[in-house]
């Protein structure tokens, strides 16, 4: 939850993500995996398979400008946390908590009377969410999404 924090922080700040904090939170899911007792086959795979779907889609995002590279690693890293639901969950709140945060900038850009790009810190939505979804993981074992 750290590092999601700090990644949050860091995107907010400098508008980058640090490859090694991607890396930490992808490389962390499998020992979640094994220490909740998921099978390899074909419960992994599937994790897999659909963490790069995920991936991909969201490569697709970045070759057309619509987000950064480091949101883009922070995505497909937190996919292989998720089983399906949560992880279409958080995706959904993480577009929600974007274009909430991508609205208030407007406005503060509209205010200051800013002619720079806006560059939104995505980074902040897709912590937020996935935050959200992580005490889903820890706290509801119901499968319930609340």
């Amino acid at each position: 939850m750290a590092l999601l924090v700090s990644a949050g922080i860091q995107d907010a700040r400098t508008r980058e993500i640090a490859n090694w904090k991607n890396v930490v939170i992808g490389l962390l899911a499998p020992l979640w995996w094994v220490a909740n007792g998921m099978p390899v086959w074909p419960d992994m795979l599937i994790q897999i398979a659909v963490a790069s779907i995920v991936f991909g889609f969201f490569v697709g995002m970045f070759f057309i400008g619509q987000m950064g590279g480091g949101d883009v690693k922070m995505i497909g890293a937190l996919a292989l946390w998720f089983p399906l639901s949560l992880l279409v969950w958080m995706l959904a709140v993480m577009s929600i908590a974007g274009g909430v945060l991508t609205i208030v900038m407007m406005i503060e850009r509209k205010i200051l009377k800013k002619t720079t790009p806006l560059e939104t810190p995505y980074g902040l939505a897709i912590a937020f969410a996935s935050l959200l979804a992580v005490r889903e993981l820890l706290f509801n074992h119901f499968g319930v999404i609340a």
